[in-house]
């Protein structure tokens, strides 16, 4: 019982990042970890993600940055395809740190630079390479909001825009995912009336984002984006020390 209610409020979680709070999502498999198996709750997670993907690109489908869904989303997919190759020979422990290294980075450089840079633009090569970050991060833990952000918030895109950017380019790299992860059994067993059932959570959960991206100031929002990206880097880095220490 305890574990279908955290399931339930991860899947609420996942839900609520895409109707907006884009950081929420992927504190949910780190969040799961500490009761289960880590790829287990990546796979229950994974059609939860899916079908919220899709409410998200539907609240969204007005707003959102075209240049960078064309630059992010082929780079997500390189990046899926990069660590389909590499996941069976990579400790997690060392993709768990280097995941919560870009968070810590990026949030370090937002709140200790004296003065406010210049508003980036969407550059090609930078959308390449923290693109194909995003796609192994999230194919290994469902963690593409640091990679992914430490690209987007630089630009200080319209809260909406910015939410429809990651709901788009996030919904395809997602669903690229699923034959991978059943090719390798990661679907094997799984209790589908639960997933139906946590699906249906999501799905809540996205309106309820929604409704708090609309309402919440846009500095408050992006405050709201940066701390919760430093609290999920901040959990990827501490699982990942733990287990190398293990692991040596």
């Amino acid at each position: 019982m305890t574990q279908d209610i955290l399931l339930l409020a991860a899947a609420l979680i996942v839900g609520m990042s895409k109707g907006g709070l884009a950081s929420a999502a992927a504190i949910s498999v780190p969040f799961l970890a500490l009761y289960m198996n880590p790829v287990k709750a990546a796979a229950i997670l994974l059609p939860v993600y899916i079908v919220t993907d899709w409410i998200g690109v539907y609240l969204y489908r007005k707003s959102f940055s075209k240049r960078n869904v064309l630059i992010l989303t082929p780079s997500i997919l390189l990046g899926v395809a990069i660590a389909t190759l590499i996941t069976p020979y990579t400790p997690e422990w060392a993709l768990l740190i280097f995941t919560g290294l870009i968070g810590v980075w990026y949030c370090a450089r937002a709140w200790l630079k004296r003065k406010q840079q210049e508003k980036h633009q969407a550059r090609i090569l930078p959308g390449i390479f923290w693109g194909t970050l995003t796609g192994i991060a999230s194919f290994i833990t469902h963690s593409g909001a640091p990679p992914s952000q430490a690209y987007l918030l630089p630009q200080r895109l319209p809260k909406l825009e910015f939410a429809g950017t990651v709901a788009i380019s996030f919904a395809i790299g997602n669903l690229v995912k699923l034959p991978a992860y059943y090719a390798i059994g990661q679907l094997d067993g799984l209790n589908w009336w639960l997933i139906a059932g946590l699906a249906a959570t999501g799905i809540i959960g996205t309106f309820f984002g929604r409704a708090l991206t609309k309402i919440l100031p846009e500095a408050i929002y992006m405050r709201v984006i940066q701390s919760m990206l430093l609290i999920l880097s901040v959990i990827l880095l501490a699982r990942g020390v733990m287990e190398m220490l293990s692991a040596g």
